[in-house]
């Protein structure tokens, strides 16, 4: 029987307890975004349990808390834990330049108090959605001369933006917007000609996979609720069928019963009819011979 447990076909909800122990595995750093990926494709293609078996062989189970080693798998940082993410220090890069080319700066880094950069016929991104912080108060001076620069910061974080633009402009889209208790404030200045500055709020990737799996999860919950009720419905639905065919099975017997006992009379009523002819056509006879 042992043997035979890994050809068992696997259900939509063994995978999603796969699914879990993965997503547990993601936020806790034991997976990084790339193979966190690759085992959910696994966990959805899955088809036995001799599939799903090696996807969390090297991962802890759900509710067991193994030692805690050092990690050595990128860990994405969370939205919420502002107070683990100012981390002060100068900063893992002080600058950014991009001249007829591009620059980038994203993932895990420290952004130091005040992160420089200049675009020339270029362009560059600083991306704070899984940055650290020096300060809880950082400014990203920015200078775009035909070129552009682009800030992407996650939920949470107040935006101030004091940049100047001739005929090039800074984006005040997210100012106004109240950070959470204990977030940092990114101050954005500079000066933009031919240019551009953007500033942009996203989530970061293991939130949207997040959000996205709730979503997946919560369709397959409305999917069983609906299939349940259609069930029910059904099962309501044939009662009335049998119901309504055992009426007109009924109403049927009694038609039939009735013509029945019509086509007898009928038959009665021309036996009667055929009789009386023939004692007609015998005294008629009768007669005849009788005047002979």
């Amino acid at each position: 029987m042992t043997d035979e447990l890994p050809e068992l076909r696997a259900s939509d909800t063994d995978r999603e307890r796969v699914a879990e122990v993965l997503r547990d595995a993601l936020a806790e750093g034991r997976l990084d975004m790339e193979e966190f990926e690759e085992r959910l494709d696994a966990t959805y293609k899955a088809r036995t349990y001799g599939e799903l078996a090696p996807i969390t062989r090297d991962l802890p189970a759900a509710g067991v808390t193994p030692p805690s080693p050092v990690s050595m798998v990128k860990e994405p940082a969370g939205s919420g834990d502002w107070a683990g993410r100012i981390v002060g220090g100068e900063g893992s890069s002080q600058w950014g330049v991009a001249i007829m080319s591009g620059f980038e700066r994203k993932g895990r880094w420290t952004v130091p108090k005040r992160f420089s950069s200049f675009a020339f016929w270029g362009g560059g991104t600083i991306d704070l959605r899984e940055a650290d912080f020096a300060d809880r108060e950082v400014v990203i001076n920015c200078v775009a001369i035909m070129g552009g620069v682009q800030v992407v910061v996650p939920p949470g974080v107040e935006v101030v933006v004091r940049g100047l633009g001739i005929m090039g402009g800074f984006d005040h889209r997210e100012e106004g917007v109240r950070g959470d208790p204990g977030a940092p404030r990114v101050i954005v200045t500079g000066f933009a000609f031919w240019g551009g500055v953007g500033v942009e709020r996203k989530l970061t990737r293991a939130e949207r996979l997040r959000i996205k799996e709730q979503r997946r999860q919560e369709k397959l919950e409305r999917k069983a609720a609906r299939q349940e009720e259609l069930e029910g419905g059904s099962s309501a639905h044939r009662d009335a069928l049998d119901m309504g065919h055992s009426a007109t099975r009924d109403a049927l017997d009694q038609a039939r019963s009735v013509h029945r006992d019509a086509m007898e009379q009928h038959r009665e009523l021309m036996r009667e009819h055929r009789e009386e002819r023939r004692r007609a056509r015998h005294e008629d006879r009768d007669e005849r011979r009788h005047r002979d």
